[in-house]
């Protein structure tokens, strides 16, 4: 699993022993099921979340012999229907970026970031983990090492390829661990998740669009949109490094208005 999904388990893991003040070997489905009560005000996405880390660990210590069973086989999880993500229109996304004032450094590294956020799909961890070592501009990719250490090669177009020259040319002087990282705060230090976040919302209250936008919004647009234009769905699954289709599959139900109309404008009964 990656980093961010470790450290999300076991944080849920630590609350809850936190929460059950005894032996962790003594835990019961009524202690899971009187924390998950306290736990109600989650989103079902966030509860079915905690109950996979408490079954993950509660695996480990039957395995371990410190448990006979899993109490967690008798507790069940949210059910989940279809996660449709938020999405921007491609208006939306050209007015973001527009907001940026590029005068400054931190204005070019900002258009970069929403351009290569946009135009390659990246998780924000592989945003604020890019490194120079990695772009090979010139053949129009980058190479991005994604969930489980995963490969994977990324086209990159020119606007984003203008956006990142631009901003080399400017980029402050680098501390010496993070020489070869593309984006950098004004320390010279690798760009944070966290400020990555608040670009993000920087430029999209002033764009004044009132989603709830993430960096992660750019990623499920890049998808949604190059699906719309008749990109192949296993290419797009590829260049989001998904290890399985299905879940690339639900961009194909964000929009359903641009199949409908796709279907009733080429149905010979339309």
């Amino acid at each position: 699993m990656s980093q961010n999904t470790v450290a999300s388990y076991c944080s849920d893991v630590e609350k809850f022993l936190a929460a059950f003040g005894g032996r962790p070997d003594t835990v019961g489905p009524c202690e899971i099921k009187d924390y998950l009560a306290t736990r109600a005000h989650l989103s079902e996405r966030s509860q079915a979340r905690l109950v996979s880390s408490l079954r993950s660990f509660f695996d480990w210590m039957t395995k371990e012999g410190y448990m006979t069973d899993n109490p967690c086989d008798k507790v069940d999880a949210p059910k989940l229907g279809v996660y449709l993500p938020s999405v921007l229109s491609e208006d939306e996304v050209d007015r973001i970026i527009r907001c940026v004032d590029t005068s400054s450094w931190a204005g070019k590294r900002d258009r970069a970031i929403l351009e290569v956020l946009y135009g390659c799909g990246l998780r924000v961890s592989e945003a604020s983990g890019l490194k120079i070592s990695s772009l090979f501009l010139e053949q129009g990719f980058i190479r991005i090492i994604g969930k489980g250490n995963k490969e994977r090669l990324v086209p990159i177009g020119e606007m984003a390829i203008e956006a990142l020259n631009t901003y080399m040319e400017d980029r402050p002087t680098p501390s010496a661990k993070d020489d070869d990282i593309v984006f950098l705060n004004r320390f010279g230090k690798s760009i944070s998740r966290v400020s990555l976040f608040k670009i993000v919302k920087k430029y999209t209250l002033a764009a004044g669009i009132l989603k709830e936008i993430s960096p992660h919004t750019f990623r499920h647009s890049f998808a949604t949109h190059l699906i719309e234009h008749g990109a192949d769905l296993r290419v797009v699954q590829e260049m989001l490094g998904h290890e399985n289709i299905a879940t690339t599959e639900i961009y194909t139900h964000v929009d359903s208005s641009t199949w409908q109309k796709e279907i009733l404008t080429h149905h010979p009964r339309k």
